[in-house]
């Protein structure tokens, strides 16, 4: 009787040559994409070196994702050039080592300065009363049609770490994710105030059955969630990122439930989980954080307004920043905290995730920003290596480093076949004869 070699292990081991293979052929920046701290950098990123003052700086190209080095002290500098009526957002996002102890105070701030070194405007973002060391990031803005800042020309974004001067800080260095946005002017003037009636009201969550979802582990890789209740599970230390996609008049709402755990421990953790906003160019928008004491917990951000143009005149941070349509970040984080008292888990998070309002068309652009489709509710988000949920970062990276994806597929398929005849030459020899 002839026996069937394809076995299941068999089959694993050439599906696992094959992935072997695969990785071979990915782009370093593709194939080891994760920092110390577990952020995964987006595909094809371009590594850049800041420098000490201005007169070194090295340029940026909007709709470019970049790796760098931040240092524990000093400042980094690098260049932007643009046009009078652009206004420009570069989000930079920090990454300590996993290990790293932080206080709440410590964490970053990005500004824009013009040649002059006047600040056009400048954030910062800090680990807070978690204190985890989690990515946190922060968004230098230049924009257009305000008092400074107007002309065009050199523009430098100056990145510097802020350290509390406590003794528990851990020096070192931080990765840094960089990847600017342009916006350009509107085709014709529209209002220049916000809206001064919205619904504020916040709706009932959305229940029913939770959906399962895994996460991305940073921006680029963010997983894609439309309306409904998802779940999924988190590890202390760990960042989750979900992308949402919100169109011009559109209301986000969103709930974090953290599930209970059966750990006999006793304790509390305070802001063990923190649930955070960041709009399409990454800028914060809100957060809010969860004490934990073992049983389940449950938080909403605060009511939105519909996304609108004009909401960039709002006296409030949150309704500023909800100034376009796009993908909206949700970032969720559970403090390494939690292990020391609850355990390693994993432990349940359930999102419910709202989406209210008609969509509508926006405002008219007199050009198109950069990258191309990040005001787009309905687009892939691909320009700066963003995935819209699937599975083919793997693919985009090889055509980032010049494999097409068809010739990739070749390539691994080859190996594949040959590790699946040397199997059956090797099942063949081990049959006993007649």
């Amino acid at each position: 009787m002839i026996r069937r070699w394809r076995t299941a292990a068999a089959w694993r081991g050439i599906g696992a040559t094959a992935a072997l293979a695969l990785t071979a052929l990915l782009p370093a920046s593709a194939a080891s994409a994760s920092g110390g701290g577990g952020y995964a950098f987006a595909p094809g990123d371009r590594t850049v070196t800041g420098a000490t003052g201005s007169t070194d700086a090295v340029p940026l190209e909007p709709g470019t994702a970049y790796r760098s080095t931040l240092p524990d002290k000093g400042e980094l500098y690098f260049r932007l050039e643009l046009a009078a009526g652009t206004t420009a957002y570069v989000p930079v996002t920090a990454v300590p080592p996993s290990d790293a102890t932080v206080s709440a105070s410590d964490g970053i701030q990005v500004s824009i300065e013009d040649a002059n070194g006047t600040a056009c405007d400048y954030s910062s973002a800090r680990f807070g009363a978690g204190l985890s060391p989690r990515p946190v990031t922060a968004v230098g803005r230049r924009d257009a049609g305000r008092t400074l800042c107007q002309d065009a020309g050199t523009y430098y974004v100056v990145v510097e770490r802020l350290v509390s001067g406590s003794t528990t800080t851990t020096p070192g260095s931080w990765d840094l994710e960089i990847a600017p946005v342009t916006e350009p002017a509107l085709a014709r003037a529209g209002a220049t105030t916000a809206p001064e009636t919205w619904n504020s009201a916040s709706p009932e969550p959305l229940t029913g059955e939770p959906r399962r979802s895994t996460a991305g582990a940073g921006f680029a890789s963010a997983r894609t969630l439309d309306q409904g209740v998802w779940r999924t599970d988190i590890t202390p230390g760990q960042t989750l990122y979900y992308a949402v996609p919100v169109d011009w008049g559109q209301q986000l709402h969103a709930t974090v439930d953290l599930g209970s755990t059966s750990a006999a421990a006793h304790g509390y953790v305070s802001a063990a989980l923190n649930l955070s906003l960041y709009n399409p160019v990454r800028g914060y928008v809100d957060d809010v954080s969860v004490g934990y004491d073992g049983t389940q917990k449950s938080s909403s951000l605060d009511p939105l307004p519909p996304v609108a143009y004009a909401n960039r005149y709002a006296v409030s941070g949150a309704e500023s920043s909800v100034r376009f349509a796009g993908a909206y970040y949700l970032v969720v984080h559970l403090t390494g905290q939690t292990a020391d008292t609850f355990g390693k888990g994993p432990y349940g998070v359930t999102l419910h995730v709202r989406v209210d309002g008609t969509p509508n068309s926006g405002p008219a652009y007199a050009g198109s920003p950069v990258p191309k489709g990040v005001f787009d509710a309905s687009s892939d988000r691909g320009s700066l290596g963003t995935a819209a949920g699937g599975d083919d970062r793997a693919m985009r990276a090889l055509a980032a480093g010049g494999i097409g994806t068809g010739t990739a597929l070749l390539l691994v398929l080859g190996v594949w076949t040959l590790t699946a005849r040397r199997a059956q030459i090797r099942a063949n020899a081990q049959k006993p004869t007649a």
